[in-house]
C-alpha cells in the first residue's frame, strides 16, 4: 500500500519517521557496541576474544536469514505490530546480554538481535514509502539514516568510556530505557499499516528475473563488500600505518562518524528522480578515499580528511541505494527490501572475511588494496546507472 492509498496527512507522518530514526540509532549501537567492549565481555563470560567476536557476527547471519523470511512469515500482519515486535526483541536481547552468565546466553541474545536487524531493515524503506508522499521519500530516508550517523559517531567512543565507569553490563543496561522509550514512541507515532496480501516467496524469483534489479544487486554487493573490507580493519591500519595511539584513534573515529551527519543531510537533497546517476558514487568516493589512505595514510591530517570524506559517503550510500529501490521496485518494495538487506548483510560478512584473510596472510595494506579492487568492480557494474533502472527492462 502506498502513501496515497493510506490516505495519511503528510505532516503527521514525520513523528513516525523520527521514531524509526531512533530505532536505527539503537539497532546499530546494539549491533556494534560489543566491538568496543570485547575484552571485558570476554573476561566476564569466561570466553576468548575470538569467541566474543564470533558471537557478534552471529547477528549478521541471523539478519540474512530473517531478511529473506520476514515478509512471508509476517504474512498479513499489520506492519506496525511487526515493527513493535521487532523493537521488543531488541529490548529482550539487550536485557539478556546485560544479565548473561554464559557464552551460550550471549549467542542466543545476538541471534535475537539479528532477527530484529534483518526484519527492520527489510521493511523500513517500504514503511517509509507509506508514511510520506513519493517526493518526500529521499528526505525521509535521509532522516531515518540520520540514526546511523548518530550510532557511528558516538556508539564506540561512548561504549568504551562508559564501560570503564560502569562496566560492560552497565552499558547494556543503560540502553534499555532508550529502547523502551522507542517502543512506546512506535505505539504512539506509527499509523496502522495493514497489509492486503501475504507475500509469496516466489516473488524473489520474479524480482531476480528483472535484469536491471539483478545488476543493481551485484553493484550493491561489491559496494558494501568494499566498504566493510576496509572499515572492519580500520583500527589496525591506523595503528600500524598512521601510528596513532588510543586517544588519537578515538578522535579519528569520531571524525569519521560525525561526517555521517553531512552525508545524510546532503544525500537527502541529492537523491531525486534520477537517482541512477548517483549509484556509482559511493564506490567511487569511498574507494578513492581508501586508495588515498594507502598513499597518504602515514600523515595524520591527510588521514583525518580522507576518513571524513569516507564517513560522509558511508551514510549517503544507504540513502542512495534505498532511494534507487523505492523508485525502481515500487511495486514490490517489501520483497525488494528483503533481498537488498540479505545482500548487504552477506556482503558485510564476506568483506570482513576477505579482509581478514588478506590481513592474516599478507598485510593490512593488502586488505585496503582488496577494498579498492572491490570498489572498482562495483563502479564497472554500476556504470552510468542507465542499466539499473526499470526503464531499461
Amino acid at each position: 500500500m502506498s502513501f496515497a492509498e493510506g490516505g495519511r496527512n503528510a505532516g503527521a507522518a514525520w513523528g513516525a519517521v523520527l521514531s524509526m530514526s531512533l530505532c536505527v540509532a539503537l539497532l546499530l549501537t546494539a549491533e556494534f557496541m560489543p566491538v568496543s567492549l570485547l575484552t571485558p565481555m570476554a573476561g566476564g563470560l569466561n570466553a576468548t576474544n575470538g569467541q566474543i567476536g564470533q558471537a557478534v557476527s552471529l547477528s549478521g547471519f541471523s539478519a540474512v536469514v530473517t531478511s529473506l523470511l520476514i515478509t512471508t512469515v509476517a504474512g498479513r500482519l499489520n506492519r506496525k505490530l511487526v515493527l513493535i515486535a521487532l523493537t521488543a526483541l531488541m529490548l529482550l536481547s539487550l536485557v539478556m546480554v546485560a544479565m548473561a552468565q554464559s557464552f551460550a546466553t550471549l549467542i542466543a541474545a545476538r541471534v535475537l538481535l539479528g532477527i530484529c536487524i534483518g526484519g527492520f531493515w527489510s521493511l523500513a524503506t517500504s514503511i517509509i514509502m507509506r508514511l510520506v508522499p513519493a517526493k518526500d521519500v529521499p528526505r525521509a530516508l535521509a532522516l531515518m539514516y540520520g540514526g546511523q550517523a548518530v550510532a557511528a559517531a558516538f556508539a564506540a567512543p561512548l561504549g568504551s568510556y562508559l564501560g570503564g565507569l560502569i562496566g560492560w553490563r552497565g552499558v547494556f543496561w543503560a540502553l534499555v530505557p532508550f529502547v523502551t522509550v522507542n517502543l512506546l514512541w512506535h505505539l504512539i507515532a506509527l499509523p496502522s499499516l495493514p497489509t492486503r496480501f501475504k507475500q509469496d516467496i516466489r516473488v524473489f524469483g520474479q524480482l531476480l528475473g528483472r535484469r536491471y534489479f539483478l545488476r543493481g544487486l551485484l553493484a550493491l554487493s561489491f559496494t558494501f563488500g568494499s566498504a566493510f573490507t576496509m572499515f572492519t580493519y580500520l583500527r589496525p591500519f591506523l595503528e600500524e600505518i598512521t601510528g596513532v595511539g588510543v586517544d588519537t584513534l578515538s578522535i579519528l573515529l569520531l571524525i569519521l562518524g560525525s561526517a555521517g551527519f553531512v552525508g545524510t543531510s546532503v544525500s537527502g537533497r541529492l537523491v531525486g528522480n534520477q537517482v541512477e546517476r548517483l549509484l556509482r558514487l559511493p564506490a567511487l568516493v569511498m574507494g578513492s578515499s581508501t586508495l588515498g589512505l594507502l598513499l597518504f595514510g602515514d600523515g595524520l591530517i591527510a588521514t583525518g580528511i580522507l576518513l571524513a570524506v569516507w564517513g560522509a559517503m558511508n551514510t549517503a550510500m544507504s540513502v542512495i541505494w534505498m532511494g534507487w529501490m523505492s523508485q525502481n521496485v515500487d511495486d514490490q518494495p517489501e520483497a525488494a527490501g528483503s533481498l537488498m538487506v540479505a545482500i548487504i548483510q552477506a556482503s558485510i560478512l564476506l568483506g570482513a572475511m576477505i579482509g581478514g584473510v588478506l590481513l592474516d596472510h599478507l598485510s593490512v595494506t593488502a586488505t585496503f588494496a582488496g577494498s579498492v579492487v572491490l570498489a572498482l568492480v562495483a563502479i564497472a557494474i554500476a556504470g552510468n546507472g542507465r542499466k539499473l533502472v526499470k526503464s531499461s527492462a
